[in-house]
């Protein structure tokens, strides 16, 4: 039940994550133009190398040891400070390479210095603490809170090209805020530690170990923003980032999954009950497959003409990428399921390191080339193809752990219901007027078309939510 209940708290926050977007990317990409939207794309994804070198993976790994020793009031106390100091100094030992990076760059001072308040922000986030006591209550509330006093300033503020410094430091300063007010929650878990007695450092090569697959990952989530900056324009990145935030909002409510069950797989793993470990899985990978396959092929349905009414006509190139980055969220959340939820939980580090290490790869070798040959699209492509390579190793790594065939056993069920459910949308979407209220229309049809398919086909699932209720 509790697994649930964290899961709703986290679709109903990614939910509302969606929707604030979904208000002001239409108002920030008229206002800003191409090129404001482009330059905070770049200067931010810029930025995100030093937040990633000063956190060292303790995201993953103090959110795993937290549930390793939960039921440990002074372990956990013990952890949570050496972590939380540890993480500290590397963010501030990263921010000072930031400083020294900024000498050197001769462009858009003013937005990195605003995107600087973020690597400020990352020293204070502690989200992780409170995953690994499956709290999501806390965090869920506190960004909510956070993000609808950031969205009221930026309607208040933002009103013209001129205010793209500004923009950023209302994004940067509502983070700040934002892991600032999770501290007084501390109190009900943790007691101050012996100073005496930490070791700040013991953490430190753990925490790399899951560092590097975080540097990885980040290459082909990053390094596209950035190469496409640098080879094509701004503006060329600007229409990649969106693209990218549309399918990534979609994306998030099916990787709230993650988020919710690395800790209690990490727990019951540490408890030695290895068979229950197994059911989680299974059931979590039948669940994002149904779930994901109808947004893999609803966003590639609605996407012809889709940006265009919600960004604006001078982003008619989105609709494209969108139609490619599709592919990316049934491979990623697979992968979630496999590399998040299984192989690091289990301590399988390794396994998951080689397979986002396999990911970068494929991005770094296929970037240049796919851009110079094809542009933003191009970058997108290769983003595609890194996620499928990475889904291919885990499914060949977990082949002997787990039955892939009780895993996939239902697949093709979802596949011929998306696929059917796409026919029928992107035949509307192309075929009739493009409005808010046909987006609400095609969306309920696809729904509708969907379901009966999986009705028809009667996939396992119905029957586990049949049981549910």
């Amino acid at each position: 039940m509790k697994i649930i209940k964290n899961y709703l708290y986290n679709v109903f926050y990614q939910v509302f994550v969606l929707l604030v977007p979904l208000i002001t990317m239409p108002y920030i990409a008229r206002v800003l133009g191409p090129t404001g939207v482009g330059i905070n794309s770049f200067t931010n994804s810029n930025t995100q190398y030093f937040i990633l070198i000063g956190s060292i993976g303790v995201s993953l790994y103090g959110n795993r040891q937290i549930a390793y020793y939960r039921d440990d009031k002074a372990k956990t106390s013990q952890i949570f400070w050496e972590v939380f100091l540890m993480r500290m100094i590397t963010i501030f030992v990263a921010l000072a390479a930031f400083f020294i990076f900024l000498g050197f760059e001769k462009s858009y001072h003013e937005a990195y210095l605003m995107q600087a308040i973020l690597i400020v922000a990352a020293a204070f986030d502690i989200s992780w603490f409170f995953m690994g006591f499956e709290n999501f209550k806390v965090t869920v509330l506190r960004n909510i809170i956070v993000k609808l006093i950031s969205l009221a300033c930026i309607f208040i503020f933002v009103r013209g090209k001129g205010d793209l410094t500004l923009y950023i430091a209302v994004l940067s300063i509502s983070q700040l805020i934002g892991n600032v007010t999770l501290f007084p929650y501390l109190k009900r878990y943790i007691s101050l530690p012996n100073w005496r007695e930490l070791k700040i450092w013991r953490h430190f090569k753990p925490s790399l170990v899951l560092f590097v697959p975080q540097i990885a990952t980040q290459v082909y989530l990053i390094l596209n923003k950035t190469m496409v900056g640098k080879m094509v324009s701004v503006e060329a990145a600007g229409f990649y980032d969106n693209s990218d935030k549309i399918v990534k909002m979609v994306l998030a409510i099916v990787t709230a999954t993650g988020t919710v069950m690395l800790p209690r797989v990490a727990n019951t793993f540490a408890k030695g009950d290895h068979e229950q470990v197994k059911k989680y899985l299974y059931q979590s990978f039948d669940f994002v497959s149904a779930v994901s396959i109808p947004m893999m092929f609803g966003i590639a349905a609605i996407a012809p003409k889709f940006a265009t009414m919600f960004f604006g006509q001078a982003f008619d190139a989105v609709g494209p990428l969108m139609m490619i980055e599709s592919l990316v969220v049934l491979f990623i959340a697979w992968s979630n399921v496999l590399g998040v939820q299984y192989l690091l939980p289990t301590g399988h580090n390794k396994e998951f390191t080689i397979s986002v290490t396999i990911g970068a790869i494929v991005n770094i070798v296929l970037n240049v080339p796919m851009i110079l040959w094809l542009g933003t699209r191009g970058a997108m492509i290769a983003t595609v193809l890194s996620e499928i390579s990475v889904t291919i190793y885990q499914l060949y790594v977990i082949r002997k752990g787990l039955n892939l065939m009780i895993m996939l056993h239902d697949t093709w069920k979802y596949l011929l219901s998306g696929s059917t459910m796409f026919v029928v949308v992107l035949t509307m979407n192309i075929k009739l007027p493009f409005s808010m209220l046909q987006l609400v229309i095609q969306s309920i049809i696809g729904i509708v078309v969907y379901s009966l398919v999986l009705w028809v086909t009667k996939p396992n699932i119905l029957y586990y939510l049949k049981k549910r209720t």
